[in-house]
């Protein structure tokens, strides 16, 4: 006979209440992450993206590339690919697109210049661009001054290499022409001197002949004198 106080499901009375301590405690652990004071940092600000976003032109079509509007090349991305596609024209292509850019803004002229530098330049004409760029010198926006120096050191490097080999290439000729002129005098003076030893040549040759005559005819004088000698004393 059982009790009336007896519990029959004890066992099942048993894991219910496990598994609701179970659920407690996971609730008190979320609660508590969720008021970490890791999870808010006080002064913490979330990241600001920018407004004005940076236009990537290294996919531009080179077509297009020196179409692009004034106003929108202060991007040094802009230059670095204008200037690979010059490098992409041929020297005739290339001085046809330059005559096309204006020499009223420092855009147009940038352009013309790195045109030009692709376009087989003389000295002349790089120096020319150089003294145009110089002159909007402050008109060069602060992002693409960098770039314009390296661009510009550049182009006074080859510069000063054209100037080099200009003066490399007179000392030569110079060189050469003295070279020459001393071949002619060297050849010049070996004749003379051929000419004089066959003279003094012909010189010995005579002085020889001369000298055996001398020997038989100073012989039979002699003779002749004493035959006239014996006669008169007769």
């Amino acid at each position: 006979m059982r009790s009336l106080f007896s519990f029959p499901d004890a066992e099942l009375f048993t894991r219910s209440g496990k598994y609701t301590l179970v659920v407690l405690l996971a609730g008190v652990l979320v609660a508590c992450v969720d008021k970490a004071p890791g999870a808010k940092i006080v002064g913490h600000k979330a990241p600001v993206e920018p407004e004005a976003k940076v236009v990537d032109y290294q996919l531009a079509e080179c077509a297009r590339i020196w179409d692009v509007e004034e106003n929108k090349t202060s991007n040094s991305l802009y230059w670095l690919r204008a200037m690979d596609c010059a490098a992409r024209l041929s020297p005739a292509d290339a001085r046809a697109v330059a005559r096309q850019q204006s020499g009223d803004s420092w855009q147009g002229v940038f352009k013309g210049a790195i045109l030009m530098a692709n376009g087989n330049v003389t000295p002349v004409e790089r120096r020319q661009y150089m003294l145009q760029l110089d002159a909007f010198s402050r008109s060069y926006p602060a992002a693409i001054r960098t770039l314009l120096q390296l661009w510009r050191d550049n182009q006074m490097a080859q510069l000063q290499l054209s100037e080099e080999r200009t003066r490399y290439h007179h000392l030569q000729q110079s060189s050469d022409a003295q070279l020459d002129a001393l071949r002619q005098q060297h050849s010049a003076l070996s004749d003379e001197l051929k000419v004089t030893r066959r003279k003094l040549d012909t010189l010995t040759d005579i002085e020889r002949q001369l000298s055996s005559r001398r020997s038989p005819d100073g012989a039979d004088g002699h003779g002749e004198k004493n035959d006239a000698e014996k006669g008169t004393q007769r």
